[in-house]
């Protein structure tokens, strides 16, 4: 009698309360505290609780935004069509380092030794 190895689902297995991957979990996070330092210093010394409360969680469904979506891929727009499909992190992260490093792109091209 030979053995078979059975498929499993893996997805999922790498994720934290279901819906978090871990990279997700930390841009909600630094979202969340980036809300929370505005709620913090303005906020609560004005008595705007609510307000407040409301800015931390749109600021940590952003984070939680940028660390799972992915750029879509629409035709009529140049700049989805070279980008889509990336993850939104790595595009930010891409556009940071231009603008730091005085908007140039290097490209390295590899050479056809055969012809």
């Amino acid at each position: 009698m030979g053995t078979y190895n059975l498929p499993r689902n893996v997805k999922g297995e790498g994720r934290i309360l279901f819906i978090f991957t871990g990279k997700s979990m930390l841009y909600t996070a630094i979202g969340a505290t980036v809300g929370f330092v505005l709620f913090y210093l303005p906020l609560s010394a004005l008595g705007l609780m609510m307000i407040g409360i409301i800015i931390a969680a749109v600021f940590a469904l952003i984070g939680f935004l940028i660390g799972t979506m992915k750029m879509p891929n629409i035709a009529k727009f140049k700049f989805t069509q070279t980008t889509g499909g990336e993850n939104i992190d790595d595009i930010i992260r891409r556009a940071i380092k231009f603008r730091t490093k005085g908007r140039k792109i290097y490209i390295y091209k590899e050479e056809n030794k055969n012809g």
